[in-house]
């Protein structure tokens, strides 16, 4: 669900994961919209050191038949070592030559000339050998030759890239995962190859995982904090709008029939008295008794339903009821745009944008002055990247209620993202000249000075995006991603570790439901290799995560860090700590 309190982030783009701002120590922490660019940046001026398919050691010359004597006669004279590196050198030759067969023979040749005690020799005569391995596409010994240049050599990175390479063709993702992070660590992070490999096991364990998790997970009501900022992101939603004076329930019948037939009927406005008093755990169950008695209010008791079911995070309950509620002949055109935002976001949260946007442009086609279809499609526009269409959207908005605050920051916010990656400080300029306008319009918008706070960071105005922060604490004090983004803000501004931490633990204090508190204080105690201590808080995240797309990818932060915890373990190997 997009929730107005987590503003818009970018998934898509190529700029580094957060599983590797995890593991990029050393570097200042930036999480949130501005580090996907900080990020994006310094990958491409990361120097892209290619793959190298060939042995090592190079071939001797080729030499006539006169030499080939020659060499038989020295060979005579020659140590086990020189005569172990002259089969080398011929493997080598018939590699080049793709005689791939025959290298394998003069590679065992060297092995088994190779006296034991030359372990770096021996380990790179194990290496070639599992190179030639490699081009039959042989895993299982690429594997064991690579694991005895590994037991040679600890922190031979050709050797850990190759077993790394063949145990993900063999679908060994934990081993895959661990080898390409030590290589990772010991390349200082400057190869591509490397962190991609990285990357694509990360993202294929997080998916398996949450796929089961997610199946298997009790449904979660979020905090109250949550739900309430969820349903003020809509203006134009009828079921979100307080109760109407005559739709209190009528206790004051005392005909029994009739007395019975409201009561019996009354679910819904049972659910809507419940919203109001935030007792949000018995409002299915009263949709639920409108709907199975066909009650008056069925399609407003299916939407409120749904919505809850995708607020709790099962979206498969959701589907049924808002399909419904879209296909019901004489339904209100409100009630039925609604359920076309709210059916187009689940669809965004599964990865599904074709159906994403063919339910909002429904939507903007059965309702075209409804003001929350173009604040919701705007967003999912930022997600894909299409920011001038996502401008476009808020512009419709604000055109519809102009008085629409989020939607207003929302566009700086879009225009901002654009200037930013285009680099055009121009229209960088621009953009934050419209912040400080939003802010003197809407002094009372909290979202406007947390949108702001963020861009500020990214221009390294550290000190003003810090007195936004707290205005966003004045107007809502129980907003906890605030703090989570004013304890960033610390570590990135002043490298406070304790002050961010106790920002942190402040959010968690007020909303310990907020799983974007516990995967960032994860990430914090990555980078200061209490990696236990991350997987426990990564793992409090994964239990509170809203969709399996979210769950995958605290699932991939968690590997991340139980790989590093493993290399540190084998190899010695840790990362520069904050």
């Amino acid at each position: 669900i997009m929730a107005a309190s987590k503003p818009v982030e970018p998934q898509s783009g190529s700029g580094l994961p957060r599983w590797q701002l995890a593991l990029l120590v050393g570097t200042p922490i930036v999480l949130g919209v501005g580090a996907v660019y900080l990020w994006n940046r310094r990958a491409k001026e990361r120097k892209r050191t290619g793959e190298r398919k060939t042995p090592e050691g190079s071939a001797s010359p080729v030499q006539g038949k006169d030499g080939e004597a020659r060499t038989n006669r020295d060979q005579e004279n020659m140590s086990p070592l020189d005569r172990a590196q002259a089969a080398k050198n011929k493997g080598n030759k018939y590699f080049k030559a793709t005689k791939y067969e025959n290298a394998i023979q003069c590679y065992t040749e060297a092995i088994s000339l190779c006296p034991k005690e030359q372990k770096a020799d021996l380990s790179t005569f194990y290496q070639n050998r599992a190179a030639a391995y490699e081009q039959q596409m042989k895993w299982t010994e690429v594997v064991q030759d690579c694991s005895q240049a590994v037991e040679l050599n600890p922190r031979y990175i050709k050797a850990l890239f190759r077993r790394a390479k063949a145990l993900e063709k063999l679908d060994n993702k934990k081993e895959c995962l661990e080898d390409v992070t030590a290589v990772c660590i010991l390349e200082a992070f400057q190869n591509q190859q490397s962190m991609l490999l990285a990357d694509k096991v990360l993202k294929q364990l997080g998916k398996e995982k949450a796929k089961e998790k997610y199946k298997n997970r009790e449904p979660m009501m979020p905090s109250p904090q949550f739900i309430k900022s969820y349903f003020s992101s809509f203006t134009d939603d009828i079921i979100s709008q307080p109760l109407q004076k005559g739709e209190k329930k009528d206790e004051d019948k005392d005909n029994e029939g009739e007395a019975a037939q409201v009561t019996e009927s009354s679910g819904y406005l049972k659910a809507k008295q419940y919203m109001e008093e935030e007792n949000y755990d018995k409002i299915i169950s009263e949709c639920t008794k409108e709907i199975e008695s066909g009650g008056r209010y069925t399609a407003e008791a299916l939407l409120l339903r749904a919505t809850f079911y995708l607020l709790i995070g099962n979206a498969t309950a959701a589907q049924p009821d808002l399909d419904r509620v879209i296909n019901l002949p004489d339904a209100n055109v409100k009630l039925q745009a609604n359920a076309l935002i709210k059916r187009g976001s689940m669809y965004m949260q599964q990865q599904q944008p074709v159906l994403s946007t063919q339910d909002f442009n429904t939507a903007a086609e059965i309702d075209k002055r409804n003001p929350d279809v173009y604040h919701h499609r705007g967003q999912l526009k930022i997600l894909l990247d299409q920011v001038d269409d996502a401008v476009a959207d808020f512009d419709e908005c604000i055109l519809l209620r102009p008085d629409s605050a989020l939607a207003q920051a929302q566009k700086c916010f879009a225009l901002y993202r654009q200037a930013y990656t285009g680099n055009n400080p121009t229209r960088v300029q621009t953009a934050m000249d419209g912040f400080e306008d939003v802010i003197r319009r809407f002094p009372k918008c909290a979202e406007g000075y947390a949108l702001y706070a963020q861009a500020l960071t990214d221009q390294q105005q550290f000190g003003k995006a810090d007195e936004m922060y707290d205005k966003c604490i004045e107007l809502e004090p129980d907003n906890a991603t605030t703090y989570v983004h004013k304890g960033l803000l610390q570590l990135q501004w002043k490298q406070d570790l304790d002050l961010g931490l106790d920002l942190i633990s402040k959010a968690i204090e007020i909303d310990n439901k907020c799983d974007f508190a516990y995967e960032t204080m994860g990430t914090i105690e990555v980078q200061r290799g209490n990696l236990d201590r991350a997987i426990e808080m990564f793992n409090k995240a994964i239990n509170l995560a809203k969709s399996e797309m979210e769950m995958a990818h605290l699932y991939s932060l968690c590997d991340a860090a139980y790989a590093q915890t493993e290399v540190a373990r084998k190899y010695g190997l840790k990362p520069p700590t904050l």
